[in-house]
């Protein structure tokens, strides 16, 4: 288990959201989303969860932060931000099966860190982080530091398109229309540009 205080953080995907209408399976999504952490490697770990009743039905949230160990100074950490609302229970015919569905609101939101801790390679001295601040942005970047974004955006697109996919089956043949491995490859390439923009906000501090 990771100790995120220790740790130096750099968000790189800042509320990727994923929004939805209609019937689903609570349990088919967490399944979905344990499945794709599994595949890519990442240590389950759940921050948060609350469930609250209203007028309108249940409210759900859960907040997950799976993580990915690098190498012993980085790691990889998507928190993943799950919300239900005026979630209610009906009996639906969905590919000729009557089940139990779920019927509501659904929101998923991303967002993805890279945490660094030198702690075990360097030891945490102020003049080393000073050192490799300014080595990182005039002089040279370590590639398997460099690497470390596109991971993310990967990872994170892979998980993004297990859950899209799985959304848009509920929806029969309306919600056909693109397959996951082009759901994965258009979410890839649109967070690689958002880890670019937030690398050049960064390099004009």
């Amino acid at each position: 288990m990771i100790n995120e205080i220790n740790y130096e953080k750099f968000l790189r995907i800042n509320n990727r959201q994923l929004s939805y209408k209609g019937i689903f399976r609570a349990d088919d999504i967490f399944s979905t989303v344990n499945r794709a952490l599994e595949e890519k490697d990442y240590t389950k770990r759940e921050k948060k969860s609350e469930e609250t009743v209203t007028e309108t039905g249940k409210r759900i949230y859960v907040e997950l932060r799976p993580y990915r160990v690098i190498t012993n100074y980085l790691t990889l950490m998507i928190k993943i931000k799950i919300t239900f609302d005026n979630v209610t229970e009906n009996l639906v015919e969905h590919k000729s099966e009557k089940r139990i569905y779920q019927q509501g609101d659904v929101l998923i939101a991303f967002d993805g860190w890279v945490l660094s801790n030198y702690h075990n390679r360097w030891g945490m001295k102020p003049w080393f982080y000073f050192l490799k601040a300014l080595m990182n942005k005039f002089v040279y970047k370590n590639p398997l530091e460099a690497e470390t974004g596109g991971k993310l955006a990967q990872d994170t697109a892979y998980i993004y398109a297990k859950i899209k996919g799985l959304l848009n089956s509920y929806q029969g043949e309306l919600g056909k229309p693109r397959i996951e491995e082009e759901i994965k490859k258009q979410v890839e390439k649109e967070l690689k540009k958002d880890i670019k923009k937030e690398k050049k906000k960064l390099k004009n501090l």
